[in-house]
């Protein structure tokens, strides 16, 4: 290490020390708005319905669709994350569930999403439903379609260097590669996986017979800011994309947990340009953005008690217990964001913007401390 790396890191590690012993914290708690990923997930009451629908799924493996709405800005991609975090962590504790988190950028095809589902499951869980069928080949004749039949009975005789073949040869058919000829010689199949229809009735056959050979349970899948696709894409391709949507749903009446976060602006033009999706996004939770100064000061001190129990775990001392940011100015900033809010026409005041703000000011106080 060098001598200007060596005193940059002690300065840093100096600066570090004099924020523990003035404020109790070692770096600013509030996020910038730029930041959306790894901040704390504030409890909101929200969170016992996503559990609710989580608890059904586990339960009966009857596929649940639970749309996350609100308006730019309140949370809902913090939602998804803290429950992608929370599903892993028990998925733990379960065999057989997988959690598939997709950004939905504008694209005019469903095809990204399917492909994600696959590359999830990946060559290892056709390793294991190889296995499965081995042992009991009826599930096979829960697929509809006759080349992924005939894959999964050359699935069901590998083992060995050759299994291992076939299914990679298995998975580069799914993801729909080119059909060259050694995919028609290990797994007989005569058509490419080209369209988002056959991808869609691929995943479907895949999941039915792998659900009832009794190597998957159920698929989590968490798709964010989908109102992108209406922003950009022109309504034909919004359509397309809508509709392969509704096909998933509509293909997998067990084994699939859908959690969608949207706009309702997004929602309603939805709804508008396929009738038929609407029926499926009854299952709301409508996340909601500040609308009391109380909930503005309960959600700043969330996040400073939050970055003083962590400064704690690597620090000794108690530290110390000043304000970064002061009840007045908490309030001030509030007020202010309100008063903003109430001439555009919102509702309260977003906490992506609020938290902003006050990563504003505390960087102002962290400078001078």
């Amino acid at each position: 290490m060098s001598l200007r790396d060596r005193l940059r890191e002690d300065r840093s590690a100096r600066t570090k020390d004099r924020l523990y012993d003035r404020f109790g914290v070692l770096e600013n708690p509030f996020p910038a708005a730029n930041q959306t990923t790894n901040n704390p997930h504030f409890s909101l009451p929200e969170d016992d319905e996503a559990e609710r629908s989580i608890v059904v799924f586990l339960d009966t493996s009857r596929s649940q669709v639970v749309v996350i709405e609100g308006t730019q800005g309140v949370g809902k991609t913090n939602f998804l994350n803290h429950w992608e975090d929370e599903i892993q962590d028990a998925r733990r504790e379960m065999e057989g569930y997988y959690v598939v988190r997709y950004l939905a950028d504008p694209e005019a095809s469903f095809e990204g999403t399917t492909r994600r589902i696959f590359e999830e499951l990946g060559t290892g869980h056709l390793g294991e439903l190889a296995k499965a069928l081995r042992m009991n080949k009826s599930p096979i004749e829960e697929a509809r379609s006759q080349d992924m039949r005939t894959a999964l009975r050359r699935l069901a005789k590998t083992d060995g260097e050759n299994g291992e073949a076939i299914v990679k040869s298995m998975m580069e058919w799914l993801l729909g590669y080119r059909l060259l000829k050694t995919h028609r010689i290990s797994l007989g199949v005569q058509f490419r996986l080209d369209t988002v229809e056959s991808k869609t009735v691929a995943l479907r056959d895949l999941v039915q017979v792998s659900g009832e050979a009794g190597v998957l349970k159920g698929i989590f899948l968490l798709l964010d800011e989908l109102e992108k696709q209406g922003g950009v894409l022109g309504q034909r391709a919004v359509i397309r994309y809508l509709s392969a949507l509704r096909a998933v749903v509509d293909a997998l009446p067990k084994g699939l947990f859908l959690m969608i976060a949207i706009t309702p602006d997004a929602l309603e033009r939805y709804s508008y340009a396929l009738p038929a999706l609407r029926s499926r996004l009854e299952n709301r939770i409508v996340l909601q953005p500040l609308k009391k100064a109380l909930e503005a000061h309960e959600l700043a001190d969330f996040y400073v008690e939050l970055s003083r129990q962590g400064a704690k775990r690597s620090r000794s001392g108690k530290g110390g217990k000043e304000r970064i940011v002061d009840q007045r100015d908490i309030e001030d900033v509030y007020r202010e964001l309100a008063n903003r809010a109430e001439k555009r026409g919102d509702q309260g005041v977003r906490q992506r913007e609020f938290l902003h703000r006050l990563h504003e000011l505390a960087e102002n106080t962290l400078r001078k401390a």
